[in-house]
C-alpha cells in the first residue's frame, strides 16, 4: 500500500487534490471540480448544485443546532439528521416515565410533534468580502489586527442584518486569512421533534463500534421546521405552520453498488491540513495523550453510575456521548499520525519550502519563527490540557469557576447593587441548570482523580500556589489516592453549591467572604486564576503568532505553485462545503477486505440481549429474523442494508449530512469516519479514508416497520 497522502503541504504535487479529497466551496464547484464530478458519475448541472437566483441543492441543506448538518426531505419542512445530533433534544423531551431516548418516539400526526430549543440555519448566499476586511485592518500589526477583527466583521455583517426575516451574516477566514467570505443565513427557531429510533438502534455498538467499520448503527433522527404563515422565522407558536422549503431531497430506495457516485453537502467543523511538523509533534507528544487519558478517567466514573441507574443514565447521556466521541478520535488520530510518519513527511516538505523561500524576505524565516514559537509555549501545553480536560472536566468545578462573575461584582471597585443582583440572579439560574444535570457520585470521583493527576503529571512549578500544600496539611500525603478521596468527599459535603439552604442564604445576602471560603469555589478558582494570571497571555501570544505565520506560510505555498493553487480548497471551518467520491470497499491491512455495505445479518450477529451497547428492541429482532424488509429490501442480497461507506472527505460537523447520488437523490446520512484514517483532520488518505453512512433504506425501515410511522414515509418523495 502507498504511504498516506499527508495534506496539501507535504509535496508540491499535493496541491493538485485527488478527486475524493477536498471540502470544496459550493460557489466555486463550477470553476474548480465540476468536470471531475461529472467523470465520477454526477448527472446534475452546475446551477443545480449551487445557485443564488434559483433553487439548488444548497437550499435543502441546513445547519442543525449548534454543530451538525441536516437536510430537508419533504415539501413540509421535514428534516433528517443523525440521532446523535438530535440527542439533546430527545433527552430533553424525555422523562423517566416517557423515556423517548430509551424507547424511541414517532409523531403519527403533526399535533404530536414535540417542541425543542433547537434552531436551524439555511444558507442564502456567499459573498467575497476580502477587500472590506483588509481595508478595515490596513496598516495594523498582527496583535492589533486580531483585536480589531471582530469589529471589522460586525461592520460587514451589519449591512445584511435583517432581524424581522431572521437574516444574519457570518464572515469566515479562508486559507488562514488570505481570503474572507461572508455566508448569509436565515435562522428558524421553531423546530419540533418528529421521530427517533430507540437509543439501542440510534447508538447501536456504542463506544466499542465508534469510529469503526463494519458498522450497524441506525444513526438518524427526524425533526420539522416551522415558520409563520408567510414563511418567516418565529418563536414556537401553535399558529406556526410547516415551512415550505425552496428545495428538498427526493429519497432513493433503489439501492447502491460498489463504485456508485456519492456527494456530500454539509458543514465540516474543522481541519488543519496545513499544520506544520511542530504542531504535529506537540499534538502527538502532549496534547492528545493528555486529553485521551483524562477523558478516559471521566468516562470510567460516569459509566459506573450510568449502568446502575436509568435516571442517571438519562441525566448524563448527552455529556457522556460528547466526551466519549473525541476521546476515541484523538487516540486514533495520534496512532495514525505516528503510523504513517506524518511528522517526518511534514519536515521534508518544510525543508523543501525553506529552500524555495531562501532570499525571499516575506518567507525566509517562517520555519525558524515557527520553531521558536512552539519552543516558547510547549513547556506550558500540558497544564492547559489538564486544566480544561481534568480540573474543568468536573461539572461542579466548571460551575464553581463561573461564580467568578459574582465575585467580581462583590469586590471590584465601582460595582453597584444592581450589578450584584444581576450577577447573583444569573448564577442562580445557572445553578438550576447545573443541578438538573449533576451526578454527585461520579463527579466526586472525577474531582479527586483530576486533582491527583494534575499534581502528579504537571510540572510542580506550574501548580497553583499553596493549593496542594493546604491539602497535604489537612488530608495527608499527596502521593496517596486516599488523600484526594477524603478531600473531595469533604468538598462535596460542605460546598454551598450542593446545599439548597446554604445557597438560598448566600443569594439572599451575597458576600465575598462566604463565596471565597466555599471549598468548591476555592478549588476551581485556584487553578483557573493561576492559569489566567500566568499562562493565558502566553497562550494568546502563541496562537496569534501561529496565525500570523500560518497566513504567510500558506500565501507562500500558493505563490510557490500558482497553477496548482487555483485548485485548492480551504480548511474546514463550519462553512458549507461539498465533497464527492464513490461508494467503495477497502482493504485496511493484509488479508482483510471490507465490503461496502453492512446488512441486518451482521446486525443480528452483533446483537446481545440486555447488553449496554449491543442490545436491540425485541420487535426489531423478530422482524429481522422473519426477513420482513418490505419495499426497503436489497434484492441483490435478499437482505436489509444497514450502512455503507464512501470515499468522501468529511469531518466533525458533517454529522447528519446527506449522502446524495448522481441524480440528486438522498441515499444515506453520513455519521462517522473509519479508525484507519482518523488522522483526516491533518492528513487525508486516498486509500484508507472512508465515510460511514446509514443507508436511507434502513432509516425508512425503522420508521415504517419498527416505528409504525407510515405517515412520515407517505410525506417523502420516494425514488424507486
Amino acid at each position: 500500500m502507498k504511504k498516506i497522502i499527508v495534506s496539501l503541504v507535504l509535496i508540491s504535487s499535493l496541491l493538485q487534490a485527488r478527486a475524493d479529497e477536498g471540502m470544496w466551496l459550493p460557489m466555486l464547484l463550477g470553476q474548480q471540480v465540476y468536470s471531475d464530478m461529472v467523470k465520477r458519475g454526477l448527472k446534475l448541472t452546475k446551477e443545480q448544485l449551487y445557485s443564488v437566483n434559483k433553487s439548488s441543492l444548497k437550499d435543502a441543506i441546513l445547519i442543525f443546532g449548534g454543530g451538525c448538518t441536516g437536510e430537508i426531505v419533504s415539501d413540509k419542512g421535514l428534516i433528517f439528521t443523525n440521532h446523535h445530533c438530535g440527542y439533546d433534544a430527545i433527552a430533553n423531551a424525555s422523562s423517566v416515565e416517557h423515556n423517548y431516548l430509551r424507547d424511541g418516539f414517532y409523531a403519527y400526526n403533526m399535533g404530536q410533534e414535540i417542541q425543542s430549543k433547537l434552531t436551524v440555519q439555511f444558507l442564502d448566499k456567499i459573498i467575497d468580502v476580502t477587500k472590506e476586511v483588509e481595508d478595515g485592518v490596513k496598516g495594523l500589526n498582527w496583535a492589533d489586527r486580531t483585536k480589531k477583527m471582530t469589529d471589522v466583521y460586525k461592520v460587514i455583517t451589519d449591512k445584511v442584518l435583517d432581524k424581522d426575516n431572521g437574516i444574519t451574516g457570518r464572515v469566515y477566514s479562508m486559507f488562514k486569512g488570505n481570503q474572507y467570505l461572508m455566508y448569509t443565513y436565515k435562522t428558524y427557531r421553531d423546530i419540533r421533534l418528529v421521530g427517533a429510533p430507540p437509543e439501542s438502534v440510534g447508538k447501536f455498538g456504542g463506544d466499542t463500534d465508534n469510529w469503526e467499520w463494519p458498522r450497524h448503527t441506525g444513526d438518524f433522527s427526524i425533526f420539522r421546521v416551522y415558520g409563520t404563515k408567510d414563511g418567516k422565522p418565529a418563536e414556537f407558536s401553535s399558529e406556526n405552520i410547516p415551512l415550505k422549503p425552496k428545495a428538498f431531497l427526493p429519497v432513493s430506495i433503489k439501492g447502491i453498488k460498489d463504485g456508485d457516485y456519492a456527494m456530500i453537502y454539509g458543514y465540516p467543523g474543522g481541519t488543519n491540513r496545513y499544520e506544520t511538523s511542530y504542531g504535529i509533534k506537540l499534538k502527538n507528544e502532549i496534547e492528545n495523550p493528555s486529553l485521551v487519558g483524562l477523558r478516559d478517567m471521566r468516562l470510567k466514573y460516569m459509566h459506573e453510575q450510568m449502568i446502575k441507574d436509568p435516571a442517571v443514565k438519562l441525566k448524563l447521556a448527552s455529556n457522556y456521548a460528547g466526551v466519549a466521541n473525541y476521546w476515541k478520535f484523538f487516540d486514533g488520530e495520534t496512532k495514525q499520525l505516528v503510523k504513517f510518519k506524518t511528522y517526518d513527511q511534514k519536515q521534508a516538505y518544510e525543508k523543501n519550502f525553506s529552500t524555495w523561500a531562501a532570499g525571499k524576505n516575506a518567507y525566509s524565516t517562517i520555519m525558524t519563527d515557527y520553531e521558536a514559537n512552539y519552543a516558547a509555549w510547549t513547556p506550558y501545553a500540558k497544564q492547559r490540557q489538564y486544566l480544561i480536560e481534568g480540573i474543568l472536566g468536573s461539572p461542579l468545578a466548571t460551575y464553581a469557576s463561573s461564580l467568578q462573575g459574582v465575585e467580581a461584582a462583590l469586590v471590584k471597585t465601582g460595582m453597584t447593587g444592581a450589578d450584584i443582583t444581576k450577577a447573583v440572579a444569573a448564577a442562580d439560574a445557572s445553578r438550576k441548570v447545573y443541578m438538573e444535570a449533576a451526578d454527585r457520585i461520579s463527579d466526586e470521583k472525577i474531582v479527586a482523580a483530576a486533582a491527583m493527576s494534575y499534581y502528579n503529571d504537571v510540572d510542580k512549578s506550574q501548580h497553583p500556589i499553596g493549593f496542594y500544600e493546604k491539602m497535604k496539611a489537612t488530608y495527608g500525603p499527596l502521593n496517596d489516592e486516599n488523600t484526594y478521596k477524603k478531600w473531595a468527599a469533604n468538598l462535596f459535603a460542605t460546598t454551598m453549591i450542593l446545599d439548597d439552604a446554604k445557597w438560598a442564604s448566600f443569594i439572599a445576602n451575597p458576600n465575598a467572604v462566604t463565596l471565597q471560603a466555599d471549598p468548591a469555589f476555592d478549588y476551581a478558582t485556584a487553578f483557573t486564576k493561576s492559569y489566567n494570571g500566568k499562562y493565558a497571555s502566553l497562550y494568546t501570544v502563541f496562537v496569534n503568532k501561529n496565525s500570523e505565520l500560518g497566513r504567510a506560510y500558506l500565501k507562500g505555498i500558493m505563490e510557490k505553485d500558482p497553477v496548482a493553487a487555483a485548485k485548492m480548497y480551504p480548511d474546514a471551518n463550519f462553512s458549507m462545503r461539498v465533497s464527492f467520491g464513490n461508494v467503495k470497499s477497502y482493504a485496511p491491512r493484509d488479508a482483510v477486505k471490507y465490503d461496502y455495505v453492512t446488512t441486518s445479518k451482521g446486525l443480528l450477529e452483533k446483537y446481545v440481549a440486555g447488553d449496554y451497547e449491543f442490545d436491540l428492541p425485541a420487535k426489531q429482532v423478530e422482524l429481522l429474523k422473519k426477513k420482513d424488509f418490505g419495499q426497503y429490501i436489497d434484492k441483490s442480497r435478499n437482505d436489509l442494508v444497514v450502512g455503507f461507506i464512501t470515499t468522501n472527505d468529511i469531518t466533525g460537523g458533517n454529522s447528519g449530512s446527506p449522502v446524495i447520488d448522481g441524480n440528486g437523490n438522498l441515499i444515506g446520512l453520513a455519521f462517522d469516519g473509519n479508525y484507519e484514517a482518523l488522522s483526516h483532520k491533518i492528513a487525508f488518505d486516498k486509500d484508507l479514508n472512508r465515510t460511514i453512512c446509514v443507508d436511507v433504506r434502513y432509516v425508512l425501515w425503522c420508521v415504517d416497520k419498527l416505528g409504525g410511522a407510515k405517515n412520515i414515509i407517505d410525506e417523502l418523495k420516494l425514488v424507486r
